[in-house]
């Protein structure tokens, strides 16, 4: 057993009293996951003001075989950065390191600490002609490094990708406090493995990011934002194809909304309203955008195409939004559809990925599948249908307790869901990561070779597995955090 009143000591000796609490009133809000599934309990939560505190509290941590769970604005959706009920481990917050050290506009580069929230980070770049590529629903409490250690992804992966080409360098200490030193931005560097990309969607089970270079793009001068009826999910990615083709260097949203996640929006959501007249099965919102000064306007670009795509009978209905603040207005309805169907009553929610052609076909006959199996479930599917990322929410029957039929129905529906996305080649999770809630899963439908490989390259850098453990990696029978 650790010396509890011994490493607590050197550990708020470290962080000072401003870094560290063992309050149980000042820990309780960050126990629970954003979902509201999973609750820990910690011994203690730890503020580090720089990186060398960071390291110095791994080292000790090291040295007593003390957990740490590493949590950034605590906005997960799998329960990554959520401790275990022992209440022995420390949760670590990056939450104070929330510097944004520089801003390289002329090489489009951002160097910033883990902490600093995405929101803040849009905001520091835009006064200097420059954009971070990535947002979200939660860009006002996600932080850069739980961004960086779920591999975020969001809306405009389809032209940017995901936090894997977004980071250019990374700054972290591993498990027994060294640190790691990263943050150049080279374009060449064939020094073996790229140590970064372990640490990127890790999870926190390799280390602690503390900070990171990030690439940046031009500010935008103006975009286009559109909000088009199409009566099925074929129709939908044939308009991708037609689109993606015609703006390869410009088209940076396009999202897939069923009628029924409209609807629950519509519902739910104050100051929401619809964007079409009538009914329309499916909705596509379009981002088209112009960031180099001799690129066409996207407006003019935008009417061009879905004019066309209207006489092509690609399209039901369209229309362009007039001012920035309608094109948030229909930004916001595909950003509440998670928010607007909790409210709707109890629903599995499932992260996943498919091959981009494959998506259409996969809404088309999974959905079925499922609602067949669970009769009196409905299926919502909705997602960056430009990346392939299906959100597949499946809605409870109406009248059933929640946390009942969670329990009961959680643990049958997933795994067919998961089956599914298998057969189609797909991933069971695109960008929320696998925390505590896939990680079952992960091993279950993981080949042989990817198991054995994270096994080793998480025992062998975390041999004390101190670093989140019961997170990501399923680690062998018998083994701690197993």
């Amino acid at each position: 057993m650790p010396k509890t009143v011994n490493w607590q000591e050197q550990m708020q000796s470290v962080v000072g009293a401003k870094g560290f609490t063992s309050a149980a009133d000042d820990m309780s809000p960050w126990l629970t996951d954003w979902r509201g599934r999973y609750t820990g309990a910690a011994a203690a939560m730890i503020s580090p003001g720089n990186t060398q505190e960071t390291a110095e509290i791994l080292k000790i941590a090291n040295e007593n075989s003390v957990a740490i769970v590493p949590q950034g604005g605590n906005s997960g959706m799998v329960g990554g950065a959520t401790p275990d009920d022992s209440g022995q481990s420390i949760l670590l917050s990056l939450r104070r390191m929330n510097r944004i050290r520089a801003i390289e506009s002329e090489d489009q580069l951002v160097l910033c600490e883990a902490g600093v929230i995405l929101q803040n980070l849009h905001d520091a770049l835009a006064d200097e002609g420059q954009r971070f590529p990535l947002t979200l629903g939660g860009k006002g409490s996600a932080t850069v490094g739980g961004l960086i250690s779920t591999n975020a992804g969001g809306t405009q992966v389809l032209r940017h990708g995901t936090m894997r080409a977004l980071v250019a360098g990374i700054e972290a200490v591993l498990p027994d406090g060294t640190i790691l030193e990263g943050l150049a931005a080279l374009k060449k560097d064939n020094r073996g493995y790229d140590l970064k990309q372990l640490l990127i969607g890790g999870e926190g089970t390799l280390g602690v990011v503390t900070a990171a270079t990030l690439r940046t793009v031009p500010a935008l001068i103006d975009r286009c934002v559109a909000w088009v009826a199409v009566d099925s999910t074929d129709a939908a990615y044939r308009l991708f194809q037609f689109l993606n083709r015609r703006t390869s260097q410009s088209l940076e949203g396009f999202e897939i909304i069923p009628e029924t996640c409209l609807d629950s929006v519509l519902r739910h959501i104050p100051g929401t309203r619809p964007p079409l007249t009538g009914t329309h099965r499916w909705s596509i919102l379009v981002e088209i955008v112009r960031d180099q000064a001799d690129a066409q306007d996207p407006r003019t670009v935008a009417e061009a195409l879905l004019a066309e795509a209207l006489e092509l009978g690609l399209i039901e209905d369209a229309t362009l939004a007039a001012s920035e603040q309608q094109a948030e207005d229909f930004w916001k309805i595909r950003d509440s559809i998670s928010e607007a169907e909790r409210a709707g009553g109890p629903a599995l929610q499932h992260d996943i990925s498919v091959p981009v052609p494959k998506m259409a076909r996969f809404i088309n006959e999974a959905s079925p599948v499922i609602e067949a199996k669970f009769p009196g479930t409905k299926v919502a599917a909705f997602g960056h249908m430009g990346d392939g990322n299906v959100h597949l929410h499946v809605k409870a029957p109406p009248g059933v307790q929640p946390l009942e039929w969670m329990r009961d129905y959680g643990n049958r529906i997933t795994p067919l869901v998961h089956d599914l996305v298998i057969a189609a080649g797909g991933s069971i999770s695109a960008e929320h990561g696998i925390g505590q809630n896939k990680r079952a899963e992960l091993e279950r439908l993981s080949s042989p070779g990817r198991l054995a490989m994270m096994r080793a390259i998480k025992t062998a850098i975390d041999p004390k597995n101190i670093m989140n453990p019961g997170k990501l990696v399923p680690l062998a029978s018998g083994h701690s955090g197993s």
